[in-house]
């Protein structure tokens, strides 16, 4: 079994010091892979920055002119929350070029799956603006590229970052081609992902929002993978799967209200793993995207690589988390009585 890991230094030009979305989290991550048994087994694959054409497949015509404006001045807020740098287009060009240098090595064959370790994130970014730190969708760019390029008819595409991955939603809410389920802290920022978003037109029905009330952790999440997850997987049959890997769900996070642990992310991550091998000829790949307690998130992304070698270990050296979780049985009714599922 091959491995991709593609990341990229260069994306660091991208940083705001005081910012809770900086150069540190990657640096994290790639010391903590660099460093461990595994890294050797990897195959460390360097993208290329994602071209105009990549980026107007889902952003509009304004926000890449909006964009590039932005190179020639001195630093601006794109929105309450959200920075460029004159640098930052660049970045992104190239943490979304590693999204795609990942399609491309898992829809050639050239790698059995992937991990994307890459900064600035791209979950929140809508066609028009960006937002929660994020400039290009990333992981939506990316799906794009594997049905346009590669002929890739059915993709499924699961966040379980804390926050609802809004951008995708709003990118393929009208899309049967790509199914979007997110798993999210809710009420939490940016306040979407209602249970009764499931899609529109051409797209109704493949948008799966579990949103969760704060404390929720490894055993709740356990039951909405293996009680809704896996049967909504299982009707679509996925040709791809694409993960929105964001650790900020993990107890520990500054920016978030969930409770799981490094164990518990490291199941869910198997749990995709094992759906892909069973739907799709194992065809995965990992994105990064949130999380920001750097210890939690580097941990979080090498159980990733350790699960897509097909190896059993898990690092948790944070531990259990410190509340009971809260029930989630009128959830999981509702989401499978809402989306007519077994």
């Amino acid at each position: 079994m091959t491995t991709a890991y593609i990341t990229d230094e260069r994306v660091q030009v991208h940083t705001l010091p005081g910012h809770v979305e900086n150069a540190a989290r990657l640096a994290a991550v790639q010391a903590r892979i660099a460093a461990a048994p595994i890294y050797s087994q990897l195959l460390r694959l360097t993208p290329e920055p994602a071209s105009d054409a990549h980026i107007l497949s889902v952003h509009t015509r304004d926000y890449l002119d909006l964009l590039k404006w932005t190179e020639q001045q001195n630093g601006v807020q794109l929105g309450a929350d959200t920075y460029a740098l004159p640098e930052s287009l660049g970045a992104a060009r190239l943490a979304c070029g590693a999204a795609l240098r990942a399609v491309q090595a898992v829809c050639t064959g050239e790698a059995h799956n992937a991990l994307v370790a890459i900064r600035p994130p791209g979950h929140h970014a809508i066609p028009e603006m960006a937002m929660g730190f994020c400039l290009l969708a990333n992981v939506a760019i990316a799906a794009r590229h594997a049905q346009r390029a590669y002929g890739v008819q059915r993709i499924l595409i699961v966040d379980y970052d804390v926050h609802h991955g809004n951008g995708t939603q709003d990118i393929f809410y009208e899309d049967g081609s790509v199914y979007f389920c997110s798993t999210h802290q809710s009420p939490w920022y940016p306040g979407t992902g209602a249970l009764h978003e499931t899609g529109a037109g051409a797209g109704a029905g493949t948008t799966l929002n579990l949103p969760l009330p704060a404390g929720v952790g490894d055993e709740g999440f356990k039951r909405l993978y293996a009680e809704v997850l896996w049967s909504a997987a299982r009707r679509f049959r996925p040709q791809l799967i694409i993960v929105s890997a964001g650790f900020d769900a993990h107890w520990r996070d500054p920016l978030g209200g969930l409770q799981l642990t490094l164990s518990g992310y490291a199941h869910l991550s198997r749990e995709l793993i094992a759906m892909a091998d069973a739907l799709c000829g194992g065809r995965i790949i990992f994105v990064q995207e949130g999380g920001y307690d750097t210890e939690a998130l580097s941990y979080g992304m090498l159980n990733v690589a350790y699960a897509l070698l097909g190896m059993s270990t898990v690092c948790d050296p944070i531990g259990a988390a410190p509340r009971p979780e809260p029930p989630i049985d009128d959830l999981i009714a509702r989401a499978k009585r809402l989306h007519n599922l077994d």
